[in-house]
């Protein structure tokens, strides 16, 4: 069983946010992938399992599986083109607990598409996926508290996260949690985000989600789900540009369509391998 650790809404290696893509050869138990992911220790890993011309995706932490992520799903269309699983110039569709989504060459990268298979170095991929905003609400009792945030401009509970903005990308850039106290509250996580300041960029956040394991996320393909319906209405434009400012750092292009968001970015490999006999579900371990 193949194996890949994957560097996601980067360019180069050791950017972005790394995510393990584990190839699945026949259904696995929930039980096995949440031990393999915690052996992974990523913030997240993704299962890939072929079926039909189709692939059914999921995504745990080292603590829980997620209804939605988009770095994992952009590595594992990565590994699916770089492996020639998938051709290039295809669509890939995925069937995940939150619906179908595919992933595809950008338009902006169709030029670099050839007619064999595989993906060009480097290849931009643009994952579709279901918009989730957020809606006005209070801020959680010790949210702002946990943050270390004083007077946020504007705040609002999305599907999982809970969505802060602030107003200056200085203030989201020198943010210290309390990450415990963060991991208390009753959200997946927290999106914090305001006007980026740098020229290359509309938006800048930062993801943290304790509560399921992953302290502080390098770069959120589900937040930007949030993130793009806020900024699109308040900048009023459909296509925007946001960083997250982790300290790995990633950026990812967002376009607004209705109730889609797609999310654009490149990814690069930087490990491959293969699952011991030893770490093989029971089933498919070779007999003596």
């Amino acid at each position: 069983m193949r194996i890949f650790q994957v560097d996601a809404f980067t360019g180069s290696a050791f950017g972005g946010n790394p995510a393990a893509v584990c190839l699945l050869t026949a259904p696995a138990e929930p039980a096995w992938m949440q031990a393999v992911a915690a052996e992974m220790n990523l913030s997240e890993t993704a299962f890939v399992e072929p079926a039909d011309g189709r692939y059914h995706l999921r995504w745990f932490t080292p603590a829980a599986e997620v209804a939605l992520c988009g770095h994992a799903t952009l590595a594992s269309a990565h590994v699916l083109f770089e492996t020639g699983l998938a051709d290039a110039g295809q669509t890939i569709k995925f069937d995940s607990l939150s619906g179908p989504l595919t992933a595809r060459a950008a338009a902006t990268a169709a030029a670099a598409v050839t007619a064999t298979a595989g993906a060009p170095a480097g290849l931009e991929i643009e994952l579709d996926f279901p918009a989730r905003p957020a809606v006005s609400a209070p801020p959680l009792d010790g949210l702002l508290a946990a943050l270390g945030v004083d007077g946020p401009v504007w705040t609002g509970a999305g599907e999982d996260d809970y969505l802060v903005v602030i107003g200056r990308e200085e203030e989201v850039l020198n943010l210290r949690p309390d990450l415990a106290a963060l991991a208390r509250l009753s959200a997946r996580g927290v999106i914090v985000t305001a006007p980026a300041s740098r020229p290359d960029a509309d938006f800048v956040s930062r993801f943290f989600a304790p509560a399921v394991g992953v302290p502080e996320d390098p770069v959120t393909g589900s937040a930007h789900c949030t993130l793009a319906p806020y900024w699109a209405e308040r900048i009023g434009r459909s296509e925007l540009t946001g960083y997250q400012a982790s300290a790995r750092g990633g950026t990812v292009k967002v376009s607004l369509d209705s109730d889609r968001v797609r999310l654009a970015g490149r990814a690069v490999t930087v490990l491959t391998g293969r699952l011991s006999d030893a770490a093989l579900p029971n089933a498919q371990r070779p007999t003596a």
